[in-house]
């Protein structure tokens, strides 16, 4: 693939909704895998889980998923996991990358409940290529102020977002993102997807690495230090077995 093409060809977007903000503990309650771009209507792909635990209040208020609308009405986690996996697959099959806000969460979060319900991992099954808006946006603009959660880079960049938390809609944006980001810096459309995976690697440890600074050295907050990861787009499975 030629280095200027992949901006003109579709994105796949991935977002998830979970039981909290724990990839190691928590489970998945909604999915989405959205096909964008390449001049054709987006297509998107949602699912509805039942996470086979009770979903906290503050999830709920977060997405709107209730524990009893999740038994109720979700699909076993088990091949609400395996389709979402194989979705991703298929996209980096057909040499299309996958945008994920935030990728280390979601693509962590993935890959512990394949392995909680012993399905094949995505890292089994292929490389795919990720594109981060949240790198890529940290490391083009670096010295703006303000957040750079999805909602606060869709204001910037002027993107639509109908309903955050909304995995379908929060997928769709964050492919809508990375266009904009492309066609304000034409460095990232001219440079070619492998080598631009490769250099998000690089450049999503060296945030990591500066907010673990900061926080080591501001007072009240060294205890966060620790809990940085380093890791870009997925923090490896620790060893020992399924997760809880």
């Amino acid at each position: 693939m030629s280095g200027a093409s992949w901006a003109g060809r579709p994105l796949v977007g991935f977002d998830l909704e979970t039981t909290g903000v724990d990839p190691e503990t928590d489970r998945i309650v909604t999915g989405c895998v959205v096909r964008y771009g390449g001049g054709r209507p987006t297509e998107a792909r949602t699912w509805l889980a039942d996470p086979g635990v009770p979903i906290p209040a503050g999830a709920t208020a977060v997405h709107g998923v209730t524990t009893e609308a999740a038994r109720a009405s979700g699909r076993p986690a088990a091949d609400v996991v395996t389709e979402i996996t194989a979705a991703l697959v298929q996209a980096a099959a057909e040499g299309l990358p996958i945008v994920a806000m935030n990728a280390a969460f979601d693509l962590t979060m993935l890959d512990r409940e394949a392995r909680r319900y012993g399905v094949r991992p995505l890292s089994d099954l292929c490389a795919p290529v990720v594109l981060d808006p949240r790198v890529l946006d940290r490391q083009l603009d670096r010295y703006r102020r303000g957040g750079r959660t999805l909602t606060d880079l869709c204001r910037h960049y002027v993107v639509p977002l109908e309903v955050a938390h909304s995995a379908d809609a929060d997928a769709v944006a964050a492919c809508a993102l990375v266009w904009k980001l492309a066609a304000r810096y034409q460095v990232l459309a001219h440079t070619e997807l492998g080598e631009l995976h490769d250099l998000q690697t690089r450049w999503a440890r060296e945030q990591a690495e500066g907010l673990r600074d900061y926080f080591a050295r501001t007072p009240g907050k060294e205890r966060l230090a620790a809990s940085v990861r380093l890791d870009w787009p997925m923090i490896p499975a620790p060893r020992g077995g399924a997760p809880r």
